[in-house]
């Protein structure tokens, strides 16, 4: 039911508040939660499209942080579901570690994590991505999303911080540091028109597909990287 009425919130919220594409003249966003109040955020879809590109690689021990809403819409063979939290104030979780301190950690026994958007809150990411080969079983994938164009997450700069936006040349050198440039496989979505509309918080919903899915290699709103453990 809250589904439900939350589409037509929206549904309501995109009519009302209609996008007026000739005119961007303001400094003020249509939205300042990325869109989320008038349907599904920008980034979103390039992150669900990348996880259902891998699907196949979500299955035996699967990791994801928060909850295991991605690891359901993805399974493909899941023995034992695990969740991260770096709290012990979150139900869901089965681990209680912090990906920069290796010793909170399980080692090797992750055969999928999934981690999206986390690194970019992570001011030590570095460490991170340290503590995500730890975990990984050998032979083992992650399946990594990161912010290359974006606003600011309020929400996350005023508890823990939002320090970093990542390129593709970046992300595929610091996580050939750590699994070797064999090991690492990044690629990125996005245009002009994705960027736009993520910073003005223009919601999926508001555009065809062929404009999101046109592939500009100079605006790469998301960024995403597939590491194996060897």
């Amino acid at each position: 039911m809250r589904q439900y009425i939350l589409a037509i919130l929206r549904s309501v919220n995109r009519k009302i508040f209609s996008t007026n594409w000739k005119d961007f003249r303001t400094v003020k966003p249509i939205s300042r939660i990325f869109g989320e109040d008038r349907g599904k955020p920008i980034d979103r879809y390039y992150i669900e499209t990348f996880l259902s590109e891998n699907k196949d690689l979500v299955k035996g021990t699967v990791l994801e942080i928060g909850d295991d809403y991605y690891s359901k819409l993805n399974d493909s063979g899941i023995t034992k579901q695990e969740i991260l939290h770096f709290t012990a104030d979150n139900s869901n979780a089965t681990i209680v570690g912090d990906l920069t301190k290796k010793e909170t950690l399980p080692h090797n026994l992750i055969d999928c994590f999934i981690c999206t958007q986390t690194l970019n809150f992570i001011y030590d990411f570095k460490s991170a991505i340290e503590g995500i080969h730890y975990l990984l079983n050998k032979g083992g994938y992650a399946l990594i999303t990161l912010s290359g164009i974006s606003q600011i997450s309020r929400y996350d700069m005023d508890r823990w911080g939002d320090f970093w936006r990542f390129t593709p040349k970046s992300a595929k050198n610091i996580f050939s540091e750590i699994f070797g440039e064999e090991n690492v496989e990044v690629k990125s979505y996005g245009n002009v028109l994705a960027a736009i509309s993520l910073l003005q918080g223009i919601s999926v919903e508001e555009l065809k597909e062929e404009e999101l899915m046109f592939y500009d290699k100079d605006y790469p709103v998301t960024i995403t990287v597939k590491v194996k453990k060897v």
